[in-house]
C-alpha cells in the first residue's frame, strides 16, 4: 500500500464512498436484499454506518436524514420508486443469512 498521510487516506476514502453511492444510486434496479443476501449488507447498513460515524463525531443524525445521505432521496420515496416485492426464496435466503443485529 503507498504511504498515504492521514489526510490522503481521508480524502480517497471519502471518494470512493461517494462513488460508491453514485453506483447504488444509478443501480436501483439491485434490491437491498440482493446486497444482503450477497454481500451481507445493503444500502440501509451503509446509512447506519454513516449514522455511527456521525454519532462518533458528535452530531446528531436521524435514521431518515441517514437514509437520505445514502439514497439520495427520502427512504420512502425510493421505495416508492423502486422497490419491489422480495422473491420468497430470496427471503428465505435472507433469513438464513442475514446478521442478527438486522
Amino acid at each position: 500500500m503507498p504511504d498515504l498521510d492521514p489526510d490522503q487516506q481521508r480524502d480517497f476514502e471519502a471518494a470512493a464512498f461517494r462513488a460508491l453511492l453514485a453506483h447504488l444510486r444509478a443501480r436501483s434496479d439491485v434490491q437491498n436484499i440482493d446486497l444482503m443476501n450477497l454481500a451481507g449488507f445493503c444500502r440501509n447498513c451503509l446509512a447506519n454506518w454513516y449514522r455511527d460515524a456521525a454519532g462518533a463525531a458528535g452530531v446528531e443524525m436521524s435514521k431518515d436524514e441517514a437514509r437520505e445521505v445514502v439514497y439520495g432521496m427520502s427512504y420512502a420515496e425510493w421505495q416508492l420508486r423502486h422497490q419491489v416485492e422480495a422473491s420468497e426464496a430470496k427471503k428465505a435466503e435472507f433469513e438464513t443469512k442475514r446478521p442478527r443485529d438486522h
